[in-house]
C-alpha cells in the first residue's frame, strides 16, 4: 500500500526508501504513527518530522530569493507606483507587494539604474526616507505592464513552491483520535456507530460518501469537523505560472490566524516579521457547495478585462475540506461532476489550463465529502464508489437520540424541558403518524414554538398545546 507521506519523505532526502519500507512494516506490526516509528527507528527526530510538516515561508531578503524574474517583479513595483500616481515611498511599496524592504530596496536600485525611477525627495541618508516617482520611461512601462495584466498587489510566489508548500502541508498528515471526534461533535447526539466510522474517514484524509435521508445532520456533522481540523497551514495569495498570475486567498474561505509560537526563518531586519508575507497563515480551509455547482467552477476563471486568474474552489479548499451538499441536486449531471473528479481522486493531482492552453500540474489535497439524500445506485456507479475511501449511512434518529435533541434545544432556548410534553409529541406525531424521527425536527418545532410565543407576548413552553400548534404550521402532508 502506498505511503504518501513516507514517499513525500523520501523524494525530500529526509529518509532513504529501505528505511521507509522498513519503517511501514514495523507500522503494521505495531499501528503506530509513521512519525513516532521513525523516531524510535532513530531515521527521524519527531522535531525534524514536524518541522517538515509545519513548513514555515522563509522571509526573501534577495530579489532572487522570491523565486520571481527581476523583470516580473519590476512590472509589478510599477504597476503600483502607476496607480499611486507615480509618486511613492519603499515601505509603501513593500507594504502593497507583500515584500520585505530589501527586496524593495534592490529592486529600486535596478530600477533606477535603467532609468525608470528617480528620486524626487529624500529627508535624510536612509533610503527609506526617499519619495520617488515614475520617469517617463517608467511610466511608458507601467502602462505597458498594465495592459499585459492589471494585478496589483501581493507579490506572487512560484508555482513550484505552491505545490511543495501543499504536499509538505498534505491533509493525510493531521494527527486526530476518538478523543478529538467525540469533543468536536459533543453538543450533536451521535451513536457509537456512526463516531466508531466517523474517526477512521476523517483521520484518512482521503474522500468521504455520506448518505442518508435528509434532516439527519451529514452536512453539520462534516462541516463541525472540518472546521474542528487542528493545526495551521500557509496559503499564498497569489501564483504565478509562466508569468499569469492566480489569486488563490480568498477571505471568505481562507481564516488568517496570529502567529503564535516563536519561529525562525531567517527575519528580515527591517521588520519583525516571521514568515514571508506573501504567504498567510490560515486555519485549514471548509469550502462547502451545494446546488449551484458547476462544472466551470472546478476551472481557472479567467477574467478579460483584469487579465488574471482566480483559482477554482477546489483549489482553494487545498489541505483542508471540500464539501459538495446535496449531490445529485446540482445543475450538472452526477456523471460528469463524477467523471472530473476520478482523476484527481485516485492519483492525488489536478491539471488546470490557462487560457493560452498551457496545462500544468498541481497536488490535489483534500478531504472531499460527497453528501447526499439519494439513493447512491441513482447517483454512481461501482467504479466510482471504488475510488471513495469510506462510505457512510446516516441513518434517521432512535426514539432516544430525538427525546435528547429536543431536551438539548429546549435548554439552548431558554425553554424547561416537560418529559410528559416530549411523549405526547412522539406519540401523536411520530409514532401514529408513521413519521421518522428526523434529528433536525426538534430544533425546527421548538423555533416555531418560540416564534409563536413572541407574537403573543409570552415565555415559551413545551406543552401538548405548543406542540400541536408548532406540528401544525411545520408538518406538510403529502
Amino acid at each position: 500500500m502506498a505511503n504518501p507521506i513516507g514517499e513525500l519523505l523520501v523524494r525530500e532526502g529526509l529518509i532513504s526508501s529501505a528505511q521507509l519500507a522498513q519503517a511501514v512494516a514495523r507500522q503494521r506490526q505495531d499501528n503506530g504513527r509513521l512519525g513516532d516509528i521513525l523516531a524510535s527507528l532513530g531515521f527521524l527526530t519527531a522535531n525534524q518530522f514536524r518541522q517538515f510538516f509545519q513548513p514555515v515561508p522563509q522571509v526573501p531578503v534577495k530579489v532572487a530569493d522570491t523565486g520571481l524574474s527581476e523583470a516580473f517583479l519590476t512590472d509589478l513595483l510599477l504597476k503600483a507606483a502607476y496607480l499611486e500616481a507615480g509618486t511613492f515611498s519603499l515601505q509603501q511599496i513593500s507594504d502593497t507587494l507583500s515584500l520585505p524592504f530589501s527586496v524593495v530596496d534592490e529592486l529600486a536600485e535596478l530600477m533606477k539604474a535603467d532609468q525608470l525611477v528617480a528620486i524626487r525627495s529624500a529627508t535624510g541618508y536612509s533610503r527609506a526616507s526617499h519619495v520617488l516617482e515614475l520617469t517617463k520611461r517608467g511610466r511608458e512601462r507601467a502602462e505597458a505592464a498594465l495592459d499585459t495584466s492589471r494585478y496589483v498587489g501581493a507579490a506572487p510566489v512560484p508555482l513550484r513552491d505552491y505545490s511543495r508548500a501543499v504536499a509538505r502541508q498534505c491533509v493525510r498528515q493531521v494527527e486526530v483520535d476518538d478523543q478529538w471526534i467525540r469533543d468536536s461533535l459533543k453538543h450533536m447526539v451521535i451513536g457509537e456507530r456512526m463516531l466508531n466510522q466517523l474517526g477512521p474517514a476523517f483521520g484518512s484524509g482521503r474522500s468521504i460518501f455520506f448518505y442518508g435521508p435528509p434532516g439527519t445532520g451529514k452536512t453539520s456533522i462534516t462541516e463541525i469537523l472540518g472546521r474542528a481540523l487542528p493545526g495551521h497551514i500557509y496559503i499564498p495569495q497569489a501564483i504565478e505560472i509562466s508569468g499569469q498570475v492566480i489569486r488563490l486567498f480568498d477571505p471568505s474561505i481562507h481564516f488568517s490566524v496570529e502567529d503564535e509560537s516563536p519561529e525562525d526563518p531567517g527575519l528580515d531586519l527591517s521588520r519583525s516579521v516571521k514568515h514571508d508575507l506573501r504567504w498567510k497563515k490560515c486555519r485549514r480551509p471548509v469550502v462547502m457547495v451545494g446546488g449551484e455547482l458547476t462544472l466551470d467552477m472546478l476551472d481557472l476563471r479567467y477574467d478579460a478585462s483584469s487579465k488574471f486568474y482566480e483559482a477554482p474552489i477546489q483549489m482553494k479548499a487545498g489541505n483542508g475540506v471540500f464539501i459538495l451538499d446535496d449531490f445529485g441536486r446540482q445543475q450538472v449531471e452526477p456523471r460528469q461532476l463524477l467523471n472530473r473528479w476520478i482523476i484527481p481522486l485516485e492519483r492525488g493531482t489536478d491539471f488546470p489550463t490557462l487560457h493560452t492552453g498551457l496545462k500544468f500540474e498541481i497536488p490535489f489535497d483534500q478531504i472531499t465529502v460527497f453528501c447526499t439524500n439519494l439513493r447512491p445506485g441513482d447517483l454512481v456507479d461501482e467504479a466510482f464508489l471504488r475510488r471513495i475511501r469510506h462510505k457512510i449511512q446516516v441513518q434517521y434518529q432512535t426514539e432516544d437520540e430525538f427525546r435528547e435533541i429536543l431536551r438539548r434545544v429546549c435548554e439552548g432556548q431558554g425553554i424547561a424541558y416537560d418529559a410528559e410534553a416530549a411523549e405526547y409529541l412522539l406519540d401523536n406525531h411520530y409514532r401514529k403518524a408513521g413519521r421518522p424521527l428526523t434529528g433536525s425536527h426538534p430544533r425546527d418545532l421548538v423555533e416555531h414554538i418560540v416564534d409563536r410565543a413572541r407574537f403573543m407576548r409570552r415565555h415559551p413552553e413545551l406543552t401538548p398545546e405548543t406542540v400541536d400548534l408548532a406540528a401544525a404550521s411545520y408538518f406538510v402532508e403529502m
